[in-house]
C-alpha cells in the first residue's frame, strides 16, 4: 500500500471547495481520505467531502475532491490518498 498527501488548502466557512489531481494510472485503486489541520476542535463535524472521477485517457484517471466546510471559520484540510493494490 502506498499512502501520501496530495495537497494542502484552506475552505472558507460555510462553503465548498473543489479541487482535482490528474494522470493516476487507472491500474491503482485508489482511496481518497480529506482531514481537517487547522483548528483543532473536538466537537461536531468540520468538513465533509465527496470524490468524482473522469478517464483522462486509455490509462489514465482525473479526480475530482469537492469539500464542503460544516463550520463558521476557515478549516484548514489535507487531502490524503492511499494506493490499495500497489
Amino acid at each position: 500500500m502506498i499512502l501520501g498527501v496530495q495537497f494542502q488548502g484552506q475552505v472558507p466557512a460555510n462553503s465548498t471547495r473543489r479541487w482535482f489531481t490528474h494522470s493516476w494510472p487507472e491500474a491503482w485503486r485508489v482511496a481518497w481520505m480529506v482531514a481537517p489541520t487547522w483548528p483543532m476542535v473536538d466537537g461536531d463535524a468540520q468538513i465533509e467531502w465527496r470524490v468524482q472521477v473522469d478517464r483522462q485517457a486509455a490509462s489514465l484517471l482525473k479526480y475530482f475532491i469537492e469539500i464542503r466546510n460544516l463550520t463558521g471559520g476557515p478549516v484548514d484540510i489535507e487531502a490524503r490518498y492511499a494506493v490499495l493494490n500497489s
